[in-house]
This record gives structure tokens, sequence and C-alpha cells, in this order.
């Protein structure tokens, strides 16, 4: 029996990422793996308890290695922010209005600028998970100091 509190996170996820990259999860294995493929590439989540909580319904093979394998300690494990997912947008304004009208995060910053090579506007958003999503763009508005 597939656990319903893990389940129910997972499912927050898939939502976030369906409403975030307007379209549809492309692919599912139960309540363990979930797949976004667009223009050749490919989005995956993974519910780090499936196994754990669901063992009749997973085998596993070959080599455990703690660091990639142990997938709850990894979950349950301090985000650095060290990878962040970037995704680009023609118009950056109209972006963070669709997000925010989405009320997908609790945590979308304002359109900020940084200038360390050539001009580069941008905002953040959190997905479920904690994890950073920058979304950058065309932005001609002035940016608050």
């Amino acid at each position: 029996m597939i656990s319903k509190s893990t389940s129910t996170i997972f499912s927050k996820s898939i939502d976030f990422y369906e409403k975030l990259l307007s379209m549809s999860v492309s692919s599912k294995n139960m309540e363990r793996f979930a797949q976004f493929k667009f223009e050749g590439r490919n989005i995956s989540l993974m519910n780090a308890y499936f196994d754990r909580d669901n063992p009749d319904l997973t085998v596993t093979k070959g080599q455990y290695v703690e660091k990639f394998d142990n997938l709850p300690a990894i979950a349950e494990s301090k985000n650095t922010h060290k990878f962040v997912f970037n995704f680009w947008t023609e118009n950056l304004a109209e972006e963070r209005e669709r997000i925010l009208d989405l009320k997908i995060s609790s945590l979308v910053t304002e359109i900020k600028y940084v200038n360390n090579v050539h001009p580069y506007y941008y905002f953040q958003v959190e997905d479920p998970d904690g994890n950073v999503i920058e979304i950058t763009g065309n932005y001609d508005g002035d940016i608050k100091e």
C-alpha cells in the first residue's frame, strides 16, 4: 500500500511544476517518480520515501552507495541552494505576475538586477521542497534599490 503522507508531499511538488511549467507531467511511475519532458530535456521528481514505505513494490540490485542511495536522508538533509533551476521567459514581469496568481509558492521575490558582465534581470521562487527556481528574462522596468 502506498503511503498517503509521502504521496501527498510528492503530489504537491508535481502540482507546483505542472503550474510553473504550464504542462502536465509527461510520465509517472506510481508515486515514486515523475518526469516533465520538453524540448529534448527532462526534469524529474522523485519521492524519496517511496522505496522505504513500499518495500514490496521495489526491487533494487547493484552497489549501494550511501551518498546517492539513502533517499530519505538526502530528502531530509539541509538544502544548501548550490543547485538552482533557471528558466528563461520573454517577459519577466508577466511571468512573475502569472506565478503570483497561481499561488504555488509563499516565497516569490521582487524582480532583481545584477550586472557583472552584462545586465541580468531575474526573480526567485521556492518550490515545495525548498529548491530555488530562478526565472530570468527581458525586463524594461525600474528596480527598487
